[in-house]
């Protein structure tokens, strides 16, 4: 009964502690289950905090993005905005010595070859001498004298390598430095030549040579520094006989002036929009670059006329765009004036508004830019081709066109007459006038545009006074025309350019003669002024 009672108390204890075993083992298994439950919380935690950083990191990153957009579109703007006033700081004015190339020119640097190698020194070879004891040794007078011998031959050998390797290095130096002296003398030769070129073109431009005068303002224009997508094209052409620059410039299109108005990056669908600019906006802002960029043009070239070459300047703007109705190609003219030196340098033009100071030099302006409404070119620049400026002298002599100046005053007043019947006109009456040239008064057939036209040419050799101005101002008014044009052989100064200012006359001077000749009546002529030729007295 003991026996079966403590059987009975074992297994008891054994049950009590498998229990007991089993209890550890479920916490153990609960807790190892909530740290694991914990440590997924926290991971998933971790997880979305990340995903919560990196989201933040990227709406900075696009907000970052668009401020840099509305950044770099308030830049284009303000650019646009200080045309002029960005032009006003430079001085366009080209330093002759600064188109000079600088003399930077080549050294000679041989290198290793400069450095001689060192010749075989003798004592390096002679054997150590005997020793006291080496002395006694037989022989050993004979085996050192044998060493001597041998060491000798070796120098001697050593030093006929050394005088044939340095032989050869002085030869190799020698044809380096042969070539570096003709490379050099090329340089140099290359250099001064384009010095004589400067110096020449100097020379040309205060000779008053056109070719000289058309290359430096060319220079002056394209130095200009314009905002992007600006076309910086321009054409230049000088009247010599009225010292008149004649500039056809390239004006940006309308699109240059951006859509966009401000950017905004939209959160919810990630992406970034931005709101249109205001079409009168963009139009008041085009108007504005279109008169800045016409001021600026005319700035920059009397800014860069410090001799007073240029009396007067005549701008012509024109835009090249796409005819919507046929699909080619159109160029149109949006502003064109002529001043004179002494009016435009008493302008201040930091505190100008650009267009009222074109209404002040009496400039021609497109009414509707934006719509390419066209103004009439003060003069075209065809009428004032080179070909017609420069006369060679070297060929006059073989020159078979017909000379105005040697036409009998029949002749002339038939050849002028020609002219403007080939250009529309009708002549109705013409006589000789007081001064050898032609007084004609003829008739413009065109509905509303047309009407009376008086018509003089001149044949001079020096410049047409004011004088000879007014008084076709005089006849126009008396005739009851609706235009004068006075055409002549020479040129005009600034003060017939000023008279004209706003009033309907046209004056043509001798290249745009010779062009209308060419041009509408198929006459190729010239003008060389005889020795003995006197212009009447007339002012």
């Amino acid at each position: 009964m003991a026996r079966k009672n403590s059987l009975i108390n074992t297994r008891a204890r054994i049950q009590k502690e498998a229990a007991r075993k089993q209890k550890a083992q479920q916490l153990t298994q609960t807790q190892a289950a909530k740290a694991a439950e914990k440590a997924r919380k926290a991971y998933e935690n971790a997880q979305k905090a990340d995903q919560k950083e990196r989201a933040r990191l990227y709406t900075e990153s696009r907000i970052a993005q668009v401020n840099l957009q509305n950044e770099q579109l308030e830049q284009v703007i303000a650019s646009f905005n200080n045309l002029l006033a960005d032009a006003l700081k430079i001085d366009s004015f080209i330093m002759w010595e600064t188109l000079k190339q600088p003399l930077n020119l080549p050294t000679f640097n041989p290198g290793q070859l400069a450095i001689p190698e060192q010749p075989p020194v003798p004592q390096n070879y002679r054997p150590p001498e005997l020793s006291g004891l080496q002395k006694i040794f037989p022989g050993a007078k004979e085996k050192y004298a044998q060493e001597v011998i041998k060491a000798q031959e070796l120098y001697n050998r050593h030093v006929s390598e050394h005088a044939a390797r340095e032989q050869m290095r002085q030869k190799k130096l020698a044809e380096m430095r042969n070539a570096f002296e003709q490379h050099y003398n090329d340089e140099l030769q290359k250099i001064k030549n384009q010095h004589t070129e400067i110096d020449n073109f100097r020379r040309d431009f205060d000779a008053r040579v056109p070719s000289a005068i058309v290359n430096y303002f060319t220079m002056v224009l394209a130095t200009s520094n314009y905002p992007d997508k600006f076309p910086q094209h321009a054409k230049v052409a000088y009247v010599p006989e009225s010292t008149q620059l004649v500039v056809e410039y390239d004006f940006p299109n309308f699109e240059i002036i951006p859509e966009a108005g401000i950017f905004k990056y939209v959160k919810t669908k990630d992406e970034i929009t931005n709101t249109i600019r205001p079409l009168p906006q963009r139009k008041t802002l085009y108007n504005s670059i279109i008169a800045q960029t016409t001021l600026r043009t005319l700035y920059e070239l009397f800014k860069a006329d410090r001799g007073h070459c240029v009396d007067t300047i005549v701008f012509n703007g024109y835009v090249e765009s796409i005819n919507k109705g046929t699909g080619l190609p159109v160029r149109t003219c949006l502003t064109t004036v002529r001043t004179s030196h002494d009016i435009f340098d008493r302008l201040d033009l930091s505190k100008v508004d650009p267009q009222a100071c074109l209404q002040v030099l009496n400039a021609s302006i497109s009414k509707s830019p934006t719509e390419l409404a066209p103004v009439r070119p003060v003069l075209e620049f065809d009428m004032v081709d080179p070909r017609y400026i420069e006369e060679i002298d070297v060929l006059s002599g073989l020159d078979q066109r017909p000379n105005l100046m040697e036409l009998t005053p029949n002749e002339f007043e038939s050849l002028i007459t020609n002219l403007f019947q080939k250009m529309g006109l009708e002549t109705r009456q013409t006589q000789a006038s007081r001064d050898g040239g032609v007084d004609c008064v003829a008739y413009d057939p065109r509905p509303i545009f047309g009407g009376k036209v008086v018509i003089q040419a001149k044949r001079y050799k020096n410049t047409v006074g004011v004088s000879a101005v007014r008084d076709l101002y005089g006849t126009l008014q008396n005739e009851g025309a609706s235009k004068g044009i006075l055409v002549t052989t020479s040129g005009y100064g600034k003060a017939s350019f000023e008279f004209a200012e706003g009033k309907p006359i046209e004056l043509l001077s001798g290249s745009n003669l010779l062009f209308l000749l060419a041009e509408h009546a198929n006459v190729e002529a010239k003008i060389d002024i005889p020795e003995n030729w006197k212009d009447p007295q007339y002012d």
